[in-house]
């Protein structure tokens, strides 16, 4: 991805509440799963946190230091603004940088959180890699694009699996989990809410400025139209595939 590319996707996400589906009631849901309260102090690693929808959440919601990761620098610029306006920022540390590279030491961290972005490095790999950070019965609780039916439109399947290889169904995640030393303690799937009113619909009523503001310059307009055909695509599908909720323990 060239330079001016990724400078236009950052500039059409970053004011949007979310950078992926997700909802408010849907992480305190994984939260609960989790036995995530204000009874003892934690140590939270949010990786792939985008502007901080669900890192902001957290620190709301519990008795915690968070440590909110991401490789683009105006997102943790976004969140720390949010953080402030929500009365949260001493919560919150930013951290930019890789979800290949973190700098963590082993053992770090009471939960690992990671709302729609371990796809960036793979399911696989992200929960293999992550599980050092964490330490002994600590919580790993990710959201990633599952499947909800064994079988699904051959028009669907193609375009998934060559966005994205790893999506499956989620007996496959829970195996994939259970051999990297988890145990899960719960599992749910996004509602269709989470994905239009609280991502897609924000993200269209941002198209026109952001064609404005990018001159309508041909990359700026290809990425528009990709955006749209992926709306599309779950207005058509819904039922067939969402973000699965993963809420697991390290054994």
């Amino acid at each position: 991805m060239d330079e001016e590319y990724l400078q236009l996707l950052i500039d059409l996400h970053r004011s949007n509440p979310r950078q992926g589906p997700g909802g408010t009631a849907e992480t305190d849901k994984a939260m609960m799963l989790a036995g995530l309260d204000r009874s003892r102090f934690l140590t939270i690693a949010d990786i792939g946190c985008g502007t901080g929808a669900s890192t902001i959440q957290l620190a709301r919601k519990l008795d915690a230091k968070i440590t909110a990761v991401d490789l683009i620098p105006e997102f943790l610029e976004e969140l720390q603004v949010r953080a402030h306006q929500d009365q949260v920022a001493p919560a919150i540390t930013t951290l930019n940088c890789s979800m290949d590279a973190l700098p963590f030491d082993h053992e770090q961290f009471d939960v690992i959180w990671s709302e729609g972005a371990i796809y960036l490095i793979g399911f696989e790999a992200g929960v293999s890699a992550l599980r050092r950070f964490l330490k002994p019965g600590g919580a790993l609780v990710v959201s990633e694009l599952t499947w909800l039916s064994a079988e699904r439109p051959v028009a669907l399947q193609s375009h998934w699996e060559a966005e994205y290889p790893e999506v499956d169904l989620a007996s496959a995640k829970i195996n994939i989990l259970e051999r990297h030393g988890y145990s899960p303690e719960g599992y749910f799937y996004l509602p269709a809410n989470c994905w239009l009113d609280n991502y897609y619909h924000p993200l269209q009523r941002g198209f026109a400025s952001f064609l404005q503001r990018s001159g309508a310059s041909s990359p700026a307009r290809e990425i528009v139209e990709g955006e749209k055909v992926e709306i599309a695509l779950y207005e058509k599908y819904q039922n067939y595939y969402s973000y699965g909720f993963y809420i697991t323990r390290k054994l």
